[in-house]
């Protein structure tokens, strides 16, 4: 049964930063992409970032490209979303998910597992 458990959440100041963590178990982790995705409330969930099984590949949503960066470590099973430069607007629960397969999707329906997600609030 793969269980995904998200961290790092919680209140910052706009122009801060937070780093999120996804420990990850249950499957090979090193075999299957992951990603980051978040949802305001009122709004529909919005693909933030991927990473695929090696890390070697990344891809980013608009709204976060220069800001967030994603990363793993396949030997503590981890996947990581650093975040700089926080904006109001990135507030909203954060979800981490894991792949069917290798690649890096950017839609929720490329994604089989997902995390119970981590409030991230940006005050302005």
């Amino acid at each position: 049964q793969v269980q995904l458990v998200e961290s790092g959440g919680g209140l910052v100041q706009a122009g801060g930063s937070l780093r999120l963590s996804c420990a990850a178990s249950g499957r090979t982790f090193s075999s299957y992409g992951m990603g980051w995705f978040r949802q305001a409330p009122g709004k529909e969930r919005e693909f933030v970032a991927a990473i695929n099984w090696s890390g070697s590949s990344t891809r980013y949503g608009d709204s976060v490209k220069g800001r967030f960066t994603i990363s793993r470590d396949n030997a503590k099973n981890t996947v990581y979303l650093q975040m700089n430069s926080l904006k109001p607007e990135d507030t909203a629960v954060y979800y981490c998910a894991q792949t069917y397969d290798h690649g890096i999707g950017s839609r929720p329906n490329e994604y089989g597992y997902w995390g119970q997600g981590t409030q991230v609030t940006v005050s302005s």
